[in-house]
């Protein structure tokens, strides 16, 4: 890959990277907080508790992501990136494209997959 497509890839995976921390600082600064007193009965705080477990859930699913961003920024910056860690293939650039973050060629991401369906 030549540096002018790894700065491309850099400057996108740092800008995901971005979104999700500011996604996470609004939820610690906006949504972390249930005040009983601002909810008229019981149900609008069972509501309101069921709404903020389930955006702590996205924000979990998004700190994985996060560890994806951060390990594909490190195969940037040592040369690996756009290399199949599984087989050592170059990793086409559609799928480079669309996840930019992976470490697996199609193929080995299939076959991961399948194992992983087999095994449970």
């Amino acid at each position: 890959m030549d540096k002018v497509e790894a700065k491309r890839f850099k400057d996108l995976l740092t800008e995901k990277r971005d979104e999700i921390i500011a996604k996470a600082k609004q939820t610690l600064e906006e949504d972390m907080t249930l005040d009983a007193n601002d909810l008229p009965d019981e149900m609008d705080l069972a509501s309101s508790e069921y709404l903020q477990s389930f955006t702590f859930r996205l924000r979990g699913r998004e700190k994985q992501f996060l560890d994806k961003i951060e390990q594909a920024l490190g195969r940037i910056d040592d040369g690996s990136f756009g290399t199949c860690e599984e087989c050592g293939e170059e990793i086409q650039a559609k799928r480079l494209e669309a996840r930019p973050e992976t470490p697996f060629c199609i193929n080995c991401k299939e076959d991961q997959e399948r194992k992983e369906r087999a095994f449970g």
